[in-house]
């Protein structure tokens, strides 16, 4: 065997493991998902169209569903876990930062979950906000649409402006585009 077609044997191997099936239940990738080798996929987890999930992230649906949305990143290092009996949503054109946690949570389309912050079980946070870096949600929080949160428990401070909109549907669309020349690379 060449050593060519050993690392491309291995590289298989790895993204195997990455996207995995739990049981039944196995991942629903949309088009033009990139999922980095590093990271893990596992279970009933649905993946929309241009999705991303980058190096180190876990996306874990093993007793519930982890529903992600088309264009939406989940980070380096982000981890969305479901469950039983408390899904993950992530909306359209969301970013997941660096780090961050989602357990058994809902977040709207257009909304940035910031580096390290944390949003807990049956939290809801509505579309178009912004949880900032290192903010906890607490278990049944409800964050209404253009919240911009922050704190240990997070608190609404103030209306998300547009300029900060208008940055995180920006940097989802970035976001798409580096996931798809990743894509085309492999």
């Amino acid at each position: 065997m060449t050593r060519g077609k050993r690392i491309c044997e291995w590289h298989l191997i790895w993204v195997r493991m990455s996207i995995r099936t739990y049981g039944d239940k196995r991942p629903v990738l949309g088009s033009n998902v990139y999922v980095d080798e590093s990271a893990v996929v596992i279970g009933d987890v649905q993946l929309g169209d241009g999705a991303s999930v980058w190096p180190g992230a876990v996306v874990r649906a093993d007793d519930g569903v982890v529903s992600i949305g088309a264009r939406s990143a989940i980070m380096d290092l982000a981890f969305a876990e479901a469950p039983k009996d408390r899904p993950v949503r992530v909306g359209t054109g969301c970013i997941v930062s660096h780090g961050a946690r989602l357990h058994g949570c809902s977040i709207g389309d257009s909304t940035l979950v910031g580096i390290g912050a944390i949003v807990l079980d049956r939290a809801d946070v509505g579309m178009n906000s912004i949880v900032a870096a290192g903010s906890l949600v607490t278990p049944g929080t409800k964050l209404p649409q253009r919240s911009f949160a922050i704190g240990s428990p997070a608190r609404v401070t103030r209306e998300v402006t547009r300029e900060e909109l208008a940055w995180t549907v920006k940097e989802s669309e970035v976001l798409a585009a580096k996931a798809a020349r990743y894509l085309s690379q492999k």
